[in-house]
């Protein structure tokens, strides 16, 4: 007899047949998450590149004042720390003022001479005009004894000339020379007289001289008392300082920086392509996080564009004539400015936003 079959093995239900034809359930559904995640990541650029124009080439920029000395001199006191903070017009540091010292004793000397010398040219002055009312009145009086000769000279012409000779040739004479003598001495006073108005001249000239120099050792003197205002230097606006490069004891030279003066206003460049301008204006919502601060979001608006692109502002600006023609996407600084309330919630940790850092930002674009 033949042995029962064993239906233990018996063919596949259609169950079976279906789970193992089809994908496994965890395969779909990740397949369904990634898709959803696609769909949304998708979503989420474009609806990025509708309403935002974003750049991570953007700095934080502000005001640096270089401090300087304007005359030369020794430092001989130092009042600034590095990264202490100063207000408008707190003095520094001080120099020697020893030689600026000396330079105005020396200056106000000069301006004694200058003194002396007005005053004895207006002693010369009145002199030679009292010489000159004298030698005035002796051309008179030479004048006066002129005529008279003259007119003793011709009637002992006259009389000597007629029939009856009522003179005699001795007199004649006498009455010619005495008329010559008298034109002599009338040509000797007219000389001395224009000789004391030359003098007078001459006085008014040197007075004028003396003036002048007087005046131009009174312009020294306060450019010296200016100077020896200048051995204070002083913080030109507040801030606080940076970049120190200077000691108690050295010497410096008008014009040397010696430290730096960070102002605490704080604002931001950002250089945009300039395809990415024609969405922006003045005004607009912006986003910013700086490097130094993570995960704080910051708020800042557009202030305004460049009038230029930053090519433009290069020391060796690109010349496109050369023929090697490259079209590049320029980039344009756009200020933004943040906003005070954004700031001041960071409290002292605002401190550190300093030019100079990296920052990203977002411009919303449309509302």
């Amino acid at each position: 007899m033949n042995a029962p079959q064993d239906n233990t093995h018996a063919a596949p239900q259609p169950a079976d047949k279906a789970k193992k034809s089809g994908p496994p359930v965890p395969l779909i559904i990740v397949g369904a998450l990634l898709l959803i995640g696609g769909i949304g990541l998708g979503g989420r650029m474009w609806w990025r590149s509708q309403h935002l124009v974003e750049t991570d080439n953007a700095f934080i920029a502000g005001r640096i004042h270089p401090v300087a000395t304007r005359v030369a001199g020794v430092v001989t006191e130092m009042r600034m720390q590095d990264n202490a903070a100063v207000k408008a017009g707190d003095v520094l540091l001080r120099l020697d003022p020893a030689d600026a010292a000396v330079q105005i004793e020396r200056l106000k000397a000069q301006v004694a001479q200058a003194d002396a010398a007005i005053a004895t040219s207006a002693a010369q002055i009145a002199q030679a005009r009292a010489q000159a009312a004298a030698t005035g009145s002796q051309v008179t009086q030479a004048e006066a004894v002129l005529a008279r000769t003259e007119l003793d000279a011709k009637r002992s012409q006259a009389l000597f000339g007629a029939e009856l000779r009522a003179t005699s040739k001795q007199e004649l004479d006498g009455a010619l020379a005495a008329r010559d003598v008298a034109r002599a001495d009338l040509a000797a006073r007219k000389a001395s007289a224009n000789a004391a108005k030359e003098a007078i001249v001459a006085a008014e000239s040197a007075r004028q001289s003396a003036a002048a120099q007087k005046a131009a050792t009174l312009a020294q003197l306060k450019d010296a008392q200016n100077q020896l205002g200048y051995v204070e230097v002083k913080a030109a606006s507040e801030g606080r300082i940076g970049k120190r490069t200077v000691e108690v004891g050295q010497r410096v030279q008008p014009g040397q920086q010696l430290a730096a003066i960070v102002e605490p206003e704080i604002w931001i460049v950002a250089n945009f392509k300039e395809t990415q301008l024609a969405r922006m204006k003045p005004g607009q919502k912006v986003h910013v996080k700086v490097d130094a601060l993570p995960g704080q979001d910051l708020l800042a608006k557009v202030d305004s564009f460049a009038p230029a692109s930053g090519a433009s502002f290069a020391l060796l600006p690109p010349d496109n004539a050369t023929g090697n023609f490259t079209k590049i996407v320029q980039r344009v600084p756009v200020k933004l400015v943040f906003e005070p309330d954004s700031l001041k919630a960071l409290g002292e940790a605002a401190s550190r936003i300093v030019p100079g850092l990296s920052a990203q930002v977002e411009v919303e674009v449309k509302e």
